[in-house]
């Protein structure tokens, strides 16, 4: 029970992302409306402030915390912007956690994630057309996040949370930031509007493989403007040897 009451919170999470700061509503209100005791709606409460999306204040009531930056996470996840061994290892990981977190959104997504889904890649469109490549990064993070949420498997959702969140946008901050200095970045950002609507439309019709395939082609696409974001700026002129392992 409590499980499913964090998962219902993590969708209203999600659904009000972009709010700089959201209240969420009382517990003698909130525990009717999601038909549990206040004592399961505590607990289910207090696992989202440990992960860090709810914050208590004495006096105020229970918030939404703001999404933390790159700039705020651990050392060892700037350095993924400055070492190519260690983007290629992220990318690596992303096609084994992310493709199947997108391959069960497709079997489990309820209807008010797959309607979350659907306005975040209209707001990912909006971005593109005006070229506004931060707001298409945010909208790219968010994506992720609510197909993680629909997937529906709660390792996979208390690891986003605690960990893949503060991934995405680092890993979103430098793609997007490489995109900026490219000839072709509308056609790059074209390109992943599609491949958002392909894991998006696979999802809506409840195709685990067809989702699975188009989160791959979408990450192998990304970890492409990743090693040519390096040449791009003479950081690097080849990728180093990898050692077999």
């Amino acid at each position: 029970m409590v499980g499913q009451i964090v998962r219902e919170l993590e969708t209203r999470i999600l659904e009000a992302s972009g709010a700089k700061e959201q209240r969420l509503p009382p517990e003698r209100q909130l525990a009717p409306e999601l038909g549990i005791s206040r004592a399961t709606l505590r607990e289910a409460i207090q696992r989202l402030v440990a992960r860090g999306l709810l914050e208590t204040r004495r006096g105020s009531g229970v918030f939404i915390r703001a999404q933390p930056t790159s700039r705020g996470a651990a050392p060892w996840l700037q350095l993924i912007s400055e070492q190519l061994p260690l983007r290629e290892d992220t990318l690596e990981f992303r096609l084994i956690f992310e493709c199947a977190a997108a391959q069960f959104a497709a079997q489990r997504a309820g209807a008010r994630e797959i309607q979350a889904m659907g306005r975040i890649v209209e707001r990912m469109e909006r971005a593109v057309c005006a070229h506004d490549v931060d707001a298409e990064a945010r909208a790219d993070a968010e994506f992720h996040a609510v197909v993680a949420t629909a997937s529906h498997n709660l390792m996979l959702g208390h690891f986003y949370g605690s960990v893949m969140g503060q991934l995405r946008d680092h890993i979103a901050d430098n793609t997007f930031a490489a995109s900026r200095i490219r000839h072709n970045a509308h056609e790059l950002a074209l390109a992943r509007l599609a491949q958002h609507r392909a894991i998006f439309e696979a999802i809506v019709h409840r195709d685990a493989p067809a989702s699975f395939s188009a989160m791959h082609a979408h990450i192998a696409f990304v970890g492409k403007q990743f090693i040519g974001s390096f040449a791009d700026d003479g950081l690097r002129t080849q990728t180093p040897a990898r050692e077999s392992r």
